[in-house]
């Protein structure tokens, strides 16, 4: 499994994880284009034997102590191995590199396993935007999550030092 930098060639297996992740608000192929091309949209995709088994966006305004987690998506056979965890880190490390305080995201109420990954990873919930989600009428769970803490608590952690416990 490798994680690379996402590209316009990238646009149409996105899109297919896209709809089958997100089969009643999938974004349009369009609107995924632009944010592939954008400068402050950084698009990463999880491979596994050359396809696309996953993909995961970040908008980070160059020079704005905030970003925005858009979006992450695993084929459902890629599910449970950690590979939406790995995505997200990526995403927070890019953060951090770019010098982003915080990083907010919205997720689906009735999406408790993305909710724990969030949570797990030190996200915190900071609102709620009833029934953002359409035609669903889902409500949007709002996170935030402080960049600076996240990366001192991943160089303090033992598994990412290499260290067996």
């Amino acid at each position: 499994m490798t994680l690379r930098e996402a590209g316009p060639a990238d646009l149409e297996p996105i899109m297919a994880l896209e709809r089958a992740s997100f089969p009643t608000d999938a974004w349009s192929a369009a609107m995924m284009r632009e944010e592939l091309s954008s400068p402050h949209g950084w698009y990463i995709v999880d491979e596994v034997a050359g396809r696309v088994t996953g993909y995961a966006g970040l908008r980070a305004v160059r020079g704005a102590k905030d970003a925005d987690v858009q979006t992450i998506a695993i084929a459902e056979a890629s599910r449970g191995r950690g590979r939406g965890r790995a995505l997200l880190r990526a995403l927070l490390d890019e953060a951090a590199r770019r010098e982003v305080q915080d990083v907010f995201l919205e997720v689906r109420a009735d999406n408790p396993v993305a909710h724990a990954l969030y949570v797990s990873e030190g996200f915190r919930e900071i609102g709620r935007r009833p029934r953002y989600y359409q035609p669903d009428d889902v409500d949007a769970i709002v996170m935030k999550l402080d960049v600076r803490g996240w990366s001192t608590a991943q160089t303090a952690s033992p598994e990412d030092a290499g260290v067996c416990t």
